[in-house]
């Protein structure tokens, strides 16, 4: 009984019990009007903290900031002193990952991304099926906005297959000046470098063993992984694809990225929070068409917003909880 706050409700307890006011303040060495006072932050808190639920309910693997982002790409006002408080006061923590020991060389990884399609970076993740199937993903990412550009999914892979994806996301994106990569056979075959020859285009290899050169691919595979991969059980490799797919829309169109101020990676590759129709000589919506999803629905990325408060569709209960600013 230290805290003002418990002195308080000792006091009113005392009251309750027929002391007055006046001994039980004296007793429990607080002001009588602090006896009576009621604590208006439970109150101006109350629709910030329902939407932080919603949006750890939705996505249990996202921290304060991530959610504050969510939140402000949606329309609250709403600092990150504010947002952290209540965020614990919900008791909303997730653990804390614990960090590995960086090596500082002082060294600039060259090339450097300074706009889109400048660099881009793929890589392999593996992952299994509840019937012990192994599958591969080939996650490709447009370094400086951090937008994924495609994550194919299949039992394995051949340089064939590689160079098939690369030339459809060249047809859709346009071709980058760079494509980083490790030293995988499947991403260092002949016909891919006669496919960046007559193009004019360089691929940059990283040091062998040295898997921290690719980081901002590493960066991305590490959160697929922890928010996809992990959260998801997969029966078929069917199922893996559309799961996959839809997860990458989440990232592209609705999760907010550090890097980029907490924006979106497709407000900062396209320049709105959507792809634009037409942008660079290609169709922005057939860009995010995925020869796996085609005619596929109801996806977590095109749920309502109002689903974050952990309830049933509602165009007017997302108007008043979520997009209303605080």
């Amino acid at each position: 009984m230290v805290t003002p706050r418990a002195r308080r409700q000792a006091a009113r307890v005392a009251c309750a019990r027929g002391v007055s006011q006046r001994r039980a303040a004296w007793l429990c060495t607080t002001p009588r009007s602090g006896i009576r006072y009621e604590a208006k932050g439970p109150r101006r808190d109350a629709r910030l903290a329902q939407a932080l639920r919603g949006v750890a309910h939705r996505y249990p693997q996202w921290g304060y900031r991530l959610a504050g982002g969510f939140l402000r790409h949606r329309g609250w006002r709403v600092n990150f002193k504010r947002l952290y408080r209540v965020w614990c006061q919900c008791g909303l923590q997730v653990p804390r990952r614990k960090s590995r020991k960086k090596v500082v060389t002082g060294a600039t990884l060259q090339p450097t991304a300074t706009h889109k399609n400048a660099v881009w970076s793929w890589d392999f993740v593996h992952d299994a099926t509840t019937a012990g199937d192994a599958f591969r993903c080939l996650t490709v990412k447009d370094e400086a906005t951090c937008f994924c550009l495609a994550i194919e999914v299949g039992r394995s892979f051949s340089h064939q297959q590689v160079l098939a994806v690369l030339k459809r996301l060249v047809s859709l994106y346009g071709p980058p000046r760079f494509v980083r990569s490790d030293n995988g056979p499947e991403l260092r075959a002949q016909p891919l470098l006669t496919f960046f020859e007559d193009r004019g285009r360089t691929p940059s290899r990283i040091t062998p063993g040295k898997p921290w050169q690719n980081g901002s691919n590493e960066s991305l595979n590490g959160t697929f992984r922890r928010e996809c991969l992990d959260a998801e059980v997969f029966h078929s490799l069917a199922e893996a694809r559309v799961v996959i797919e839809d997860w990458r829309r989440l990232y592209n169109q609705q999760r907010p990225h550090s890097t980029l101020g907490y924006q979106t990676p497709a407000t900062a590759y396209w320049g709105t929070a959507c792809p634009r129709a037409g942008s660079g000589g290609h169709s922005g919506t057939a860009a995010e068409k995925s020869i796996h999803t085609v005619g596929h629905q109801a996806t977590i990325a095109d749920r309502p917003d109002s689903e974050v408060e952990g309830k049933p569709s509602c165009k007017s209960r997302e108007q008043n909880m979520i997009t209303r600013k605080t």
